[in-house]
């Protein structure tokens, strides 16, 4: 039987998103984020520019870290342009933490960011996701899923 599918955050403007993470992971528990970013690391994002396909969020010291994430630097900034590998902060409620902390380290799942993205009040915001890592054959299993439903859809659309 299919999983229901979470509520959706509201998302004006999807900055970077991590397409792979779908394919690679069991995702099971979503989060919204804020990043505590710098001013050309927001001008950044605002004009489309960065990247989160191998980036991953860490829990260090009741405080979350997005690691790895790319924002290249400003075009039109100055000496106070920002290094574009650096860890950010992730804002997020005590309780969502500690959740975050226990899941990772008991039952072995990572924090994957799904998505940043602007909100409706013009907020930088990460989607992240509690996932467990698929096996070869899990994901043998979800690409025959995925062409045997692109099948059905296809036939359907043919006798239609």
């Amino acid at each position: 039987m299919a999983r229901p599918r979470p509520a959706e955050f509201e998302k004006k403007k999807v900055v970077a998103e991590n397409r792979r993470a779908r394919f690679d992971y069991f995702l099971e528990q979503f989060f919204e984020a804020g990043i505590a970013l710098t001013g050309t690391e927001v001008k950044s994002l605002r004009f489309g520019e960065g990247s989160i396909a191998e980036s991953y969020a860490e829990v260090k010291d009741d405080q979350v870290w997005l690691i790895n994430s790319n924002v290249p630097e400003f075009s039109h900034g100055n000496r106070f342009n920002h290094e574009p590998k650096r860890p950010r902060k992730l804002l997020l409620h005590t309780r969502e933490i500690d959740k975050m902390r226990n899941a990772v380290s008991r039952e072995g799942m990572t924090l994957i960011p799904l998505s940043i993205y602007f909100n409706g009040r013009g907020r930088a915001k990460v989607e992240l996701a509690l996932a467990k890592g698929k096996k070869l054959h899990d994901k043998r299993d979800t690409e025959k899923e995925r062409d045997w439903k692109r099948e059905q859809q296809r036939l359907l659309r043919d006798r239609g």
